[in-house]
């Protein structure tokens, strides 16, 4: 069978442009007579493709001269335990829990301090964003952490918390480069790229420099300080070279469609379709309050447990890929990230539809 429409919450899909010249140069990049897969993160060809696809990152979002970036290792869940031990000066930190890695990230920082639960939305599972104006920020927190964007529940922070001058801390994970951004805003921002940058293995961190020092928590892995990663370029050791190189080529492919402001249009209008669907069906509903929809990530329900079950096995065979709900919440859930065409979306519409015609 040919390319499936792929709505899996990550790894996810990628722009078939990227995948196309990636295979071109899988045998010899470049004339070098080589895959990237296989070349020394040393040598001159990899130290420019690496250096690119940061020059490009920053182009895209802007980022300023006072912020590092870093490609790392491990994932977001490693990051619940580097920024604890990197940021947490006076061992105080403010979570706000709004899912599922909010929670773990949250978890995880008590292994290593004080961690504050200030606001939560876990009493209706996780299906808005609490009120976070008016917070009641710890006086000695050495930072303030959200997941901006959640995967599992498909919320999305529309507006930043206020920190009353503490510094923020995002994972944004499955929002990345879905939309434009202030990194100024934020002190951390990081993210896995397994959503709508790249392949499963890397996870870029944006951090602002006064926060990179070698004052870190006792005990902490070397390879878990930011200062290694960002003193050495994020060439310490041997980073994970060919998700780097994929990631490039898809910041490359966002400069060409036209940059985050095009990005985000798209992304509106595609979700625009499914919750215009979702909001007029009988038997399809959407599971997060309106105005805390992730663009991202959309959970919906039948209500029937079995008739959500039919519907995801219906829909693969109808070449919908992916569209179980997360094994703690049940339903169905399309991720349409940047590379999901709005053709994709139209089609898991028309799908549902007729679906529910028939199964009335």
């Amino acid at each position: 069978m040919g390319r499936v429409y792929n709505f899996s919450a990550g790894p996810a899909v990628l722009p078939e442009e990227v995948l196309k010249e990636a295979a071109d140069e899988m045998m010899d990049y470049q004339g070098c007579g080589m895959s990237v897969m296989e070349m020394s993160h040393r040598s001159k060809t990899y130290d420019n493709i690496i250096k690119t696809a940061e020059k490009d990152l920053r182009d895209i979002l802007n980022i300023p001269d006072n912020y590092k970036v870093l490609f790392m290792q491990g994932g977001a869940s490693t990051q619940f335990a580097a920024i604890p031990m990197n940021l947490m000066k006076n061992k105080v930190a403010d979570y706000i829990v709004t899912g599922q890695w909010a929670k773990k990230a949250y978890q995880e920082a008590q292994i290593y301090g004080k961690a504050n639960k200030i606001a939560t939305s876990e009493d209706k599972t996780f299906s808005y964003i609490p009120d976070c104006s008016d917070l009641p920020i710890s006086e000695d927190a050495d930072y303030v952490y959200i997941c901006e964007n959640n995967t599992i529940y498909g919320t999305k922070f529309k507006k930043l918390p206020n920190t009353k001058g503490k510094i923020l801390v995002s994972d944004v994970s499955s929002c990345f480069l879905s939309e434009p951004m202030n990194i100024n805003d934020y002190g951390v921002v990081y993210g896995g790229v397994q959503k709508n940058i790249g392949p499963a293995g890397v996870v870029i961190s944006i951090i602002r420099e006064d926060l990179i020092t070698d004052d870190v928590l006792p005990g902490t892995p070397t390879m878990l300080k930011f200062k290694t990663h960002a003193d050495n370029d994020s060439l310490y050791n041997t980073p994970p070279a060919y998700g780097i190189y994929i990631c490039g080529k898809v910041f490359k492919w966002i400069k060409k469609m036209g940059g985050l402001e095009v990005m985000k249009q798209r992304n509106e209008e595609k979700a625009k379709v499914l919750y215009d669907f979702l909001d007029s069906s009988d038997l399809f509903k959407g599971t997060v309050v309106k105005e805390d929809r992730s663009l991202m990530n959309v959970p919906f329900v039948t209500g029937d447990a079995d008739l959500d079950a039919k519907f995801v096995a219906e829909a693969k065979a109808a070449g919908l890929e992916s569209l179980k709900g997360h094994r703690t919440v049940g339903g169905m859930r399309a991720s349409i990230y940047n590379a999901m065409p709005k053709a994709g979306v139209e089609k898991l519409v028309e799908f549902m539809a007729d679906f529910e015609k028939k199964n009335k």
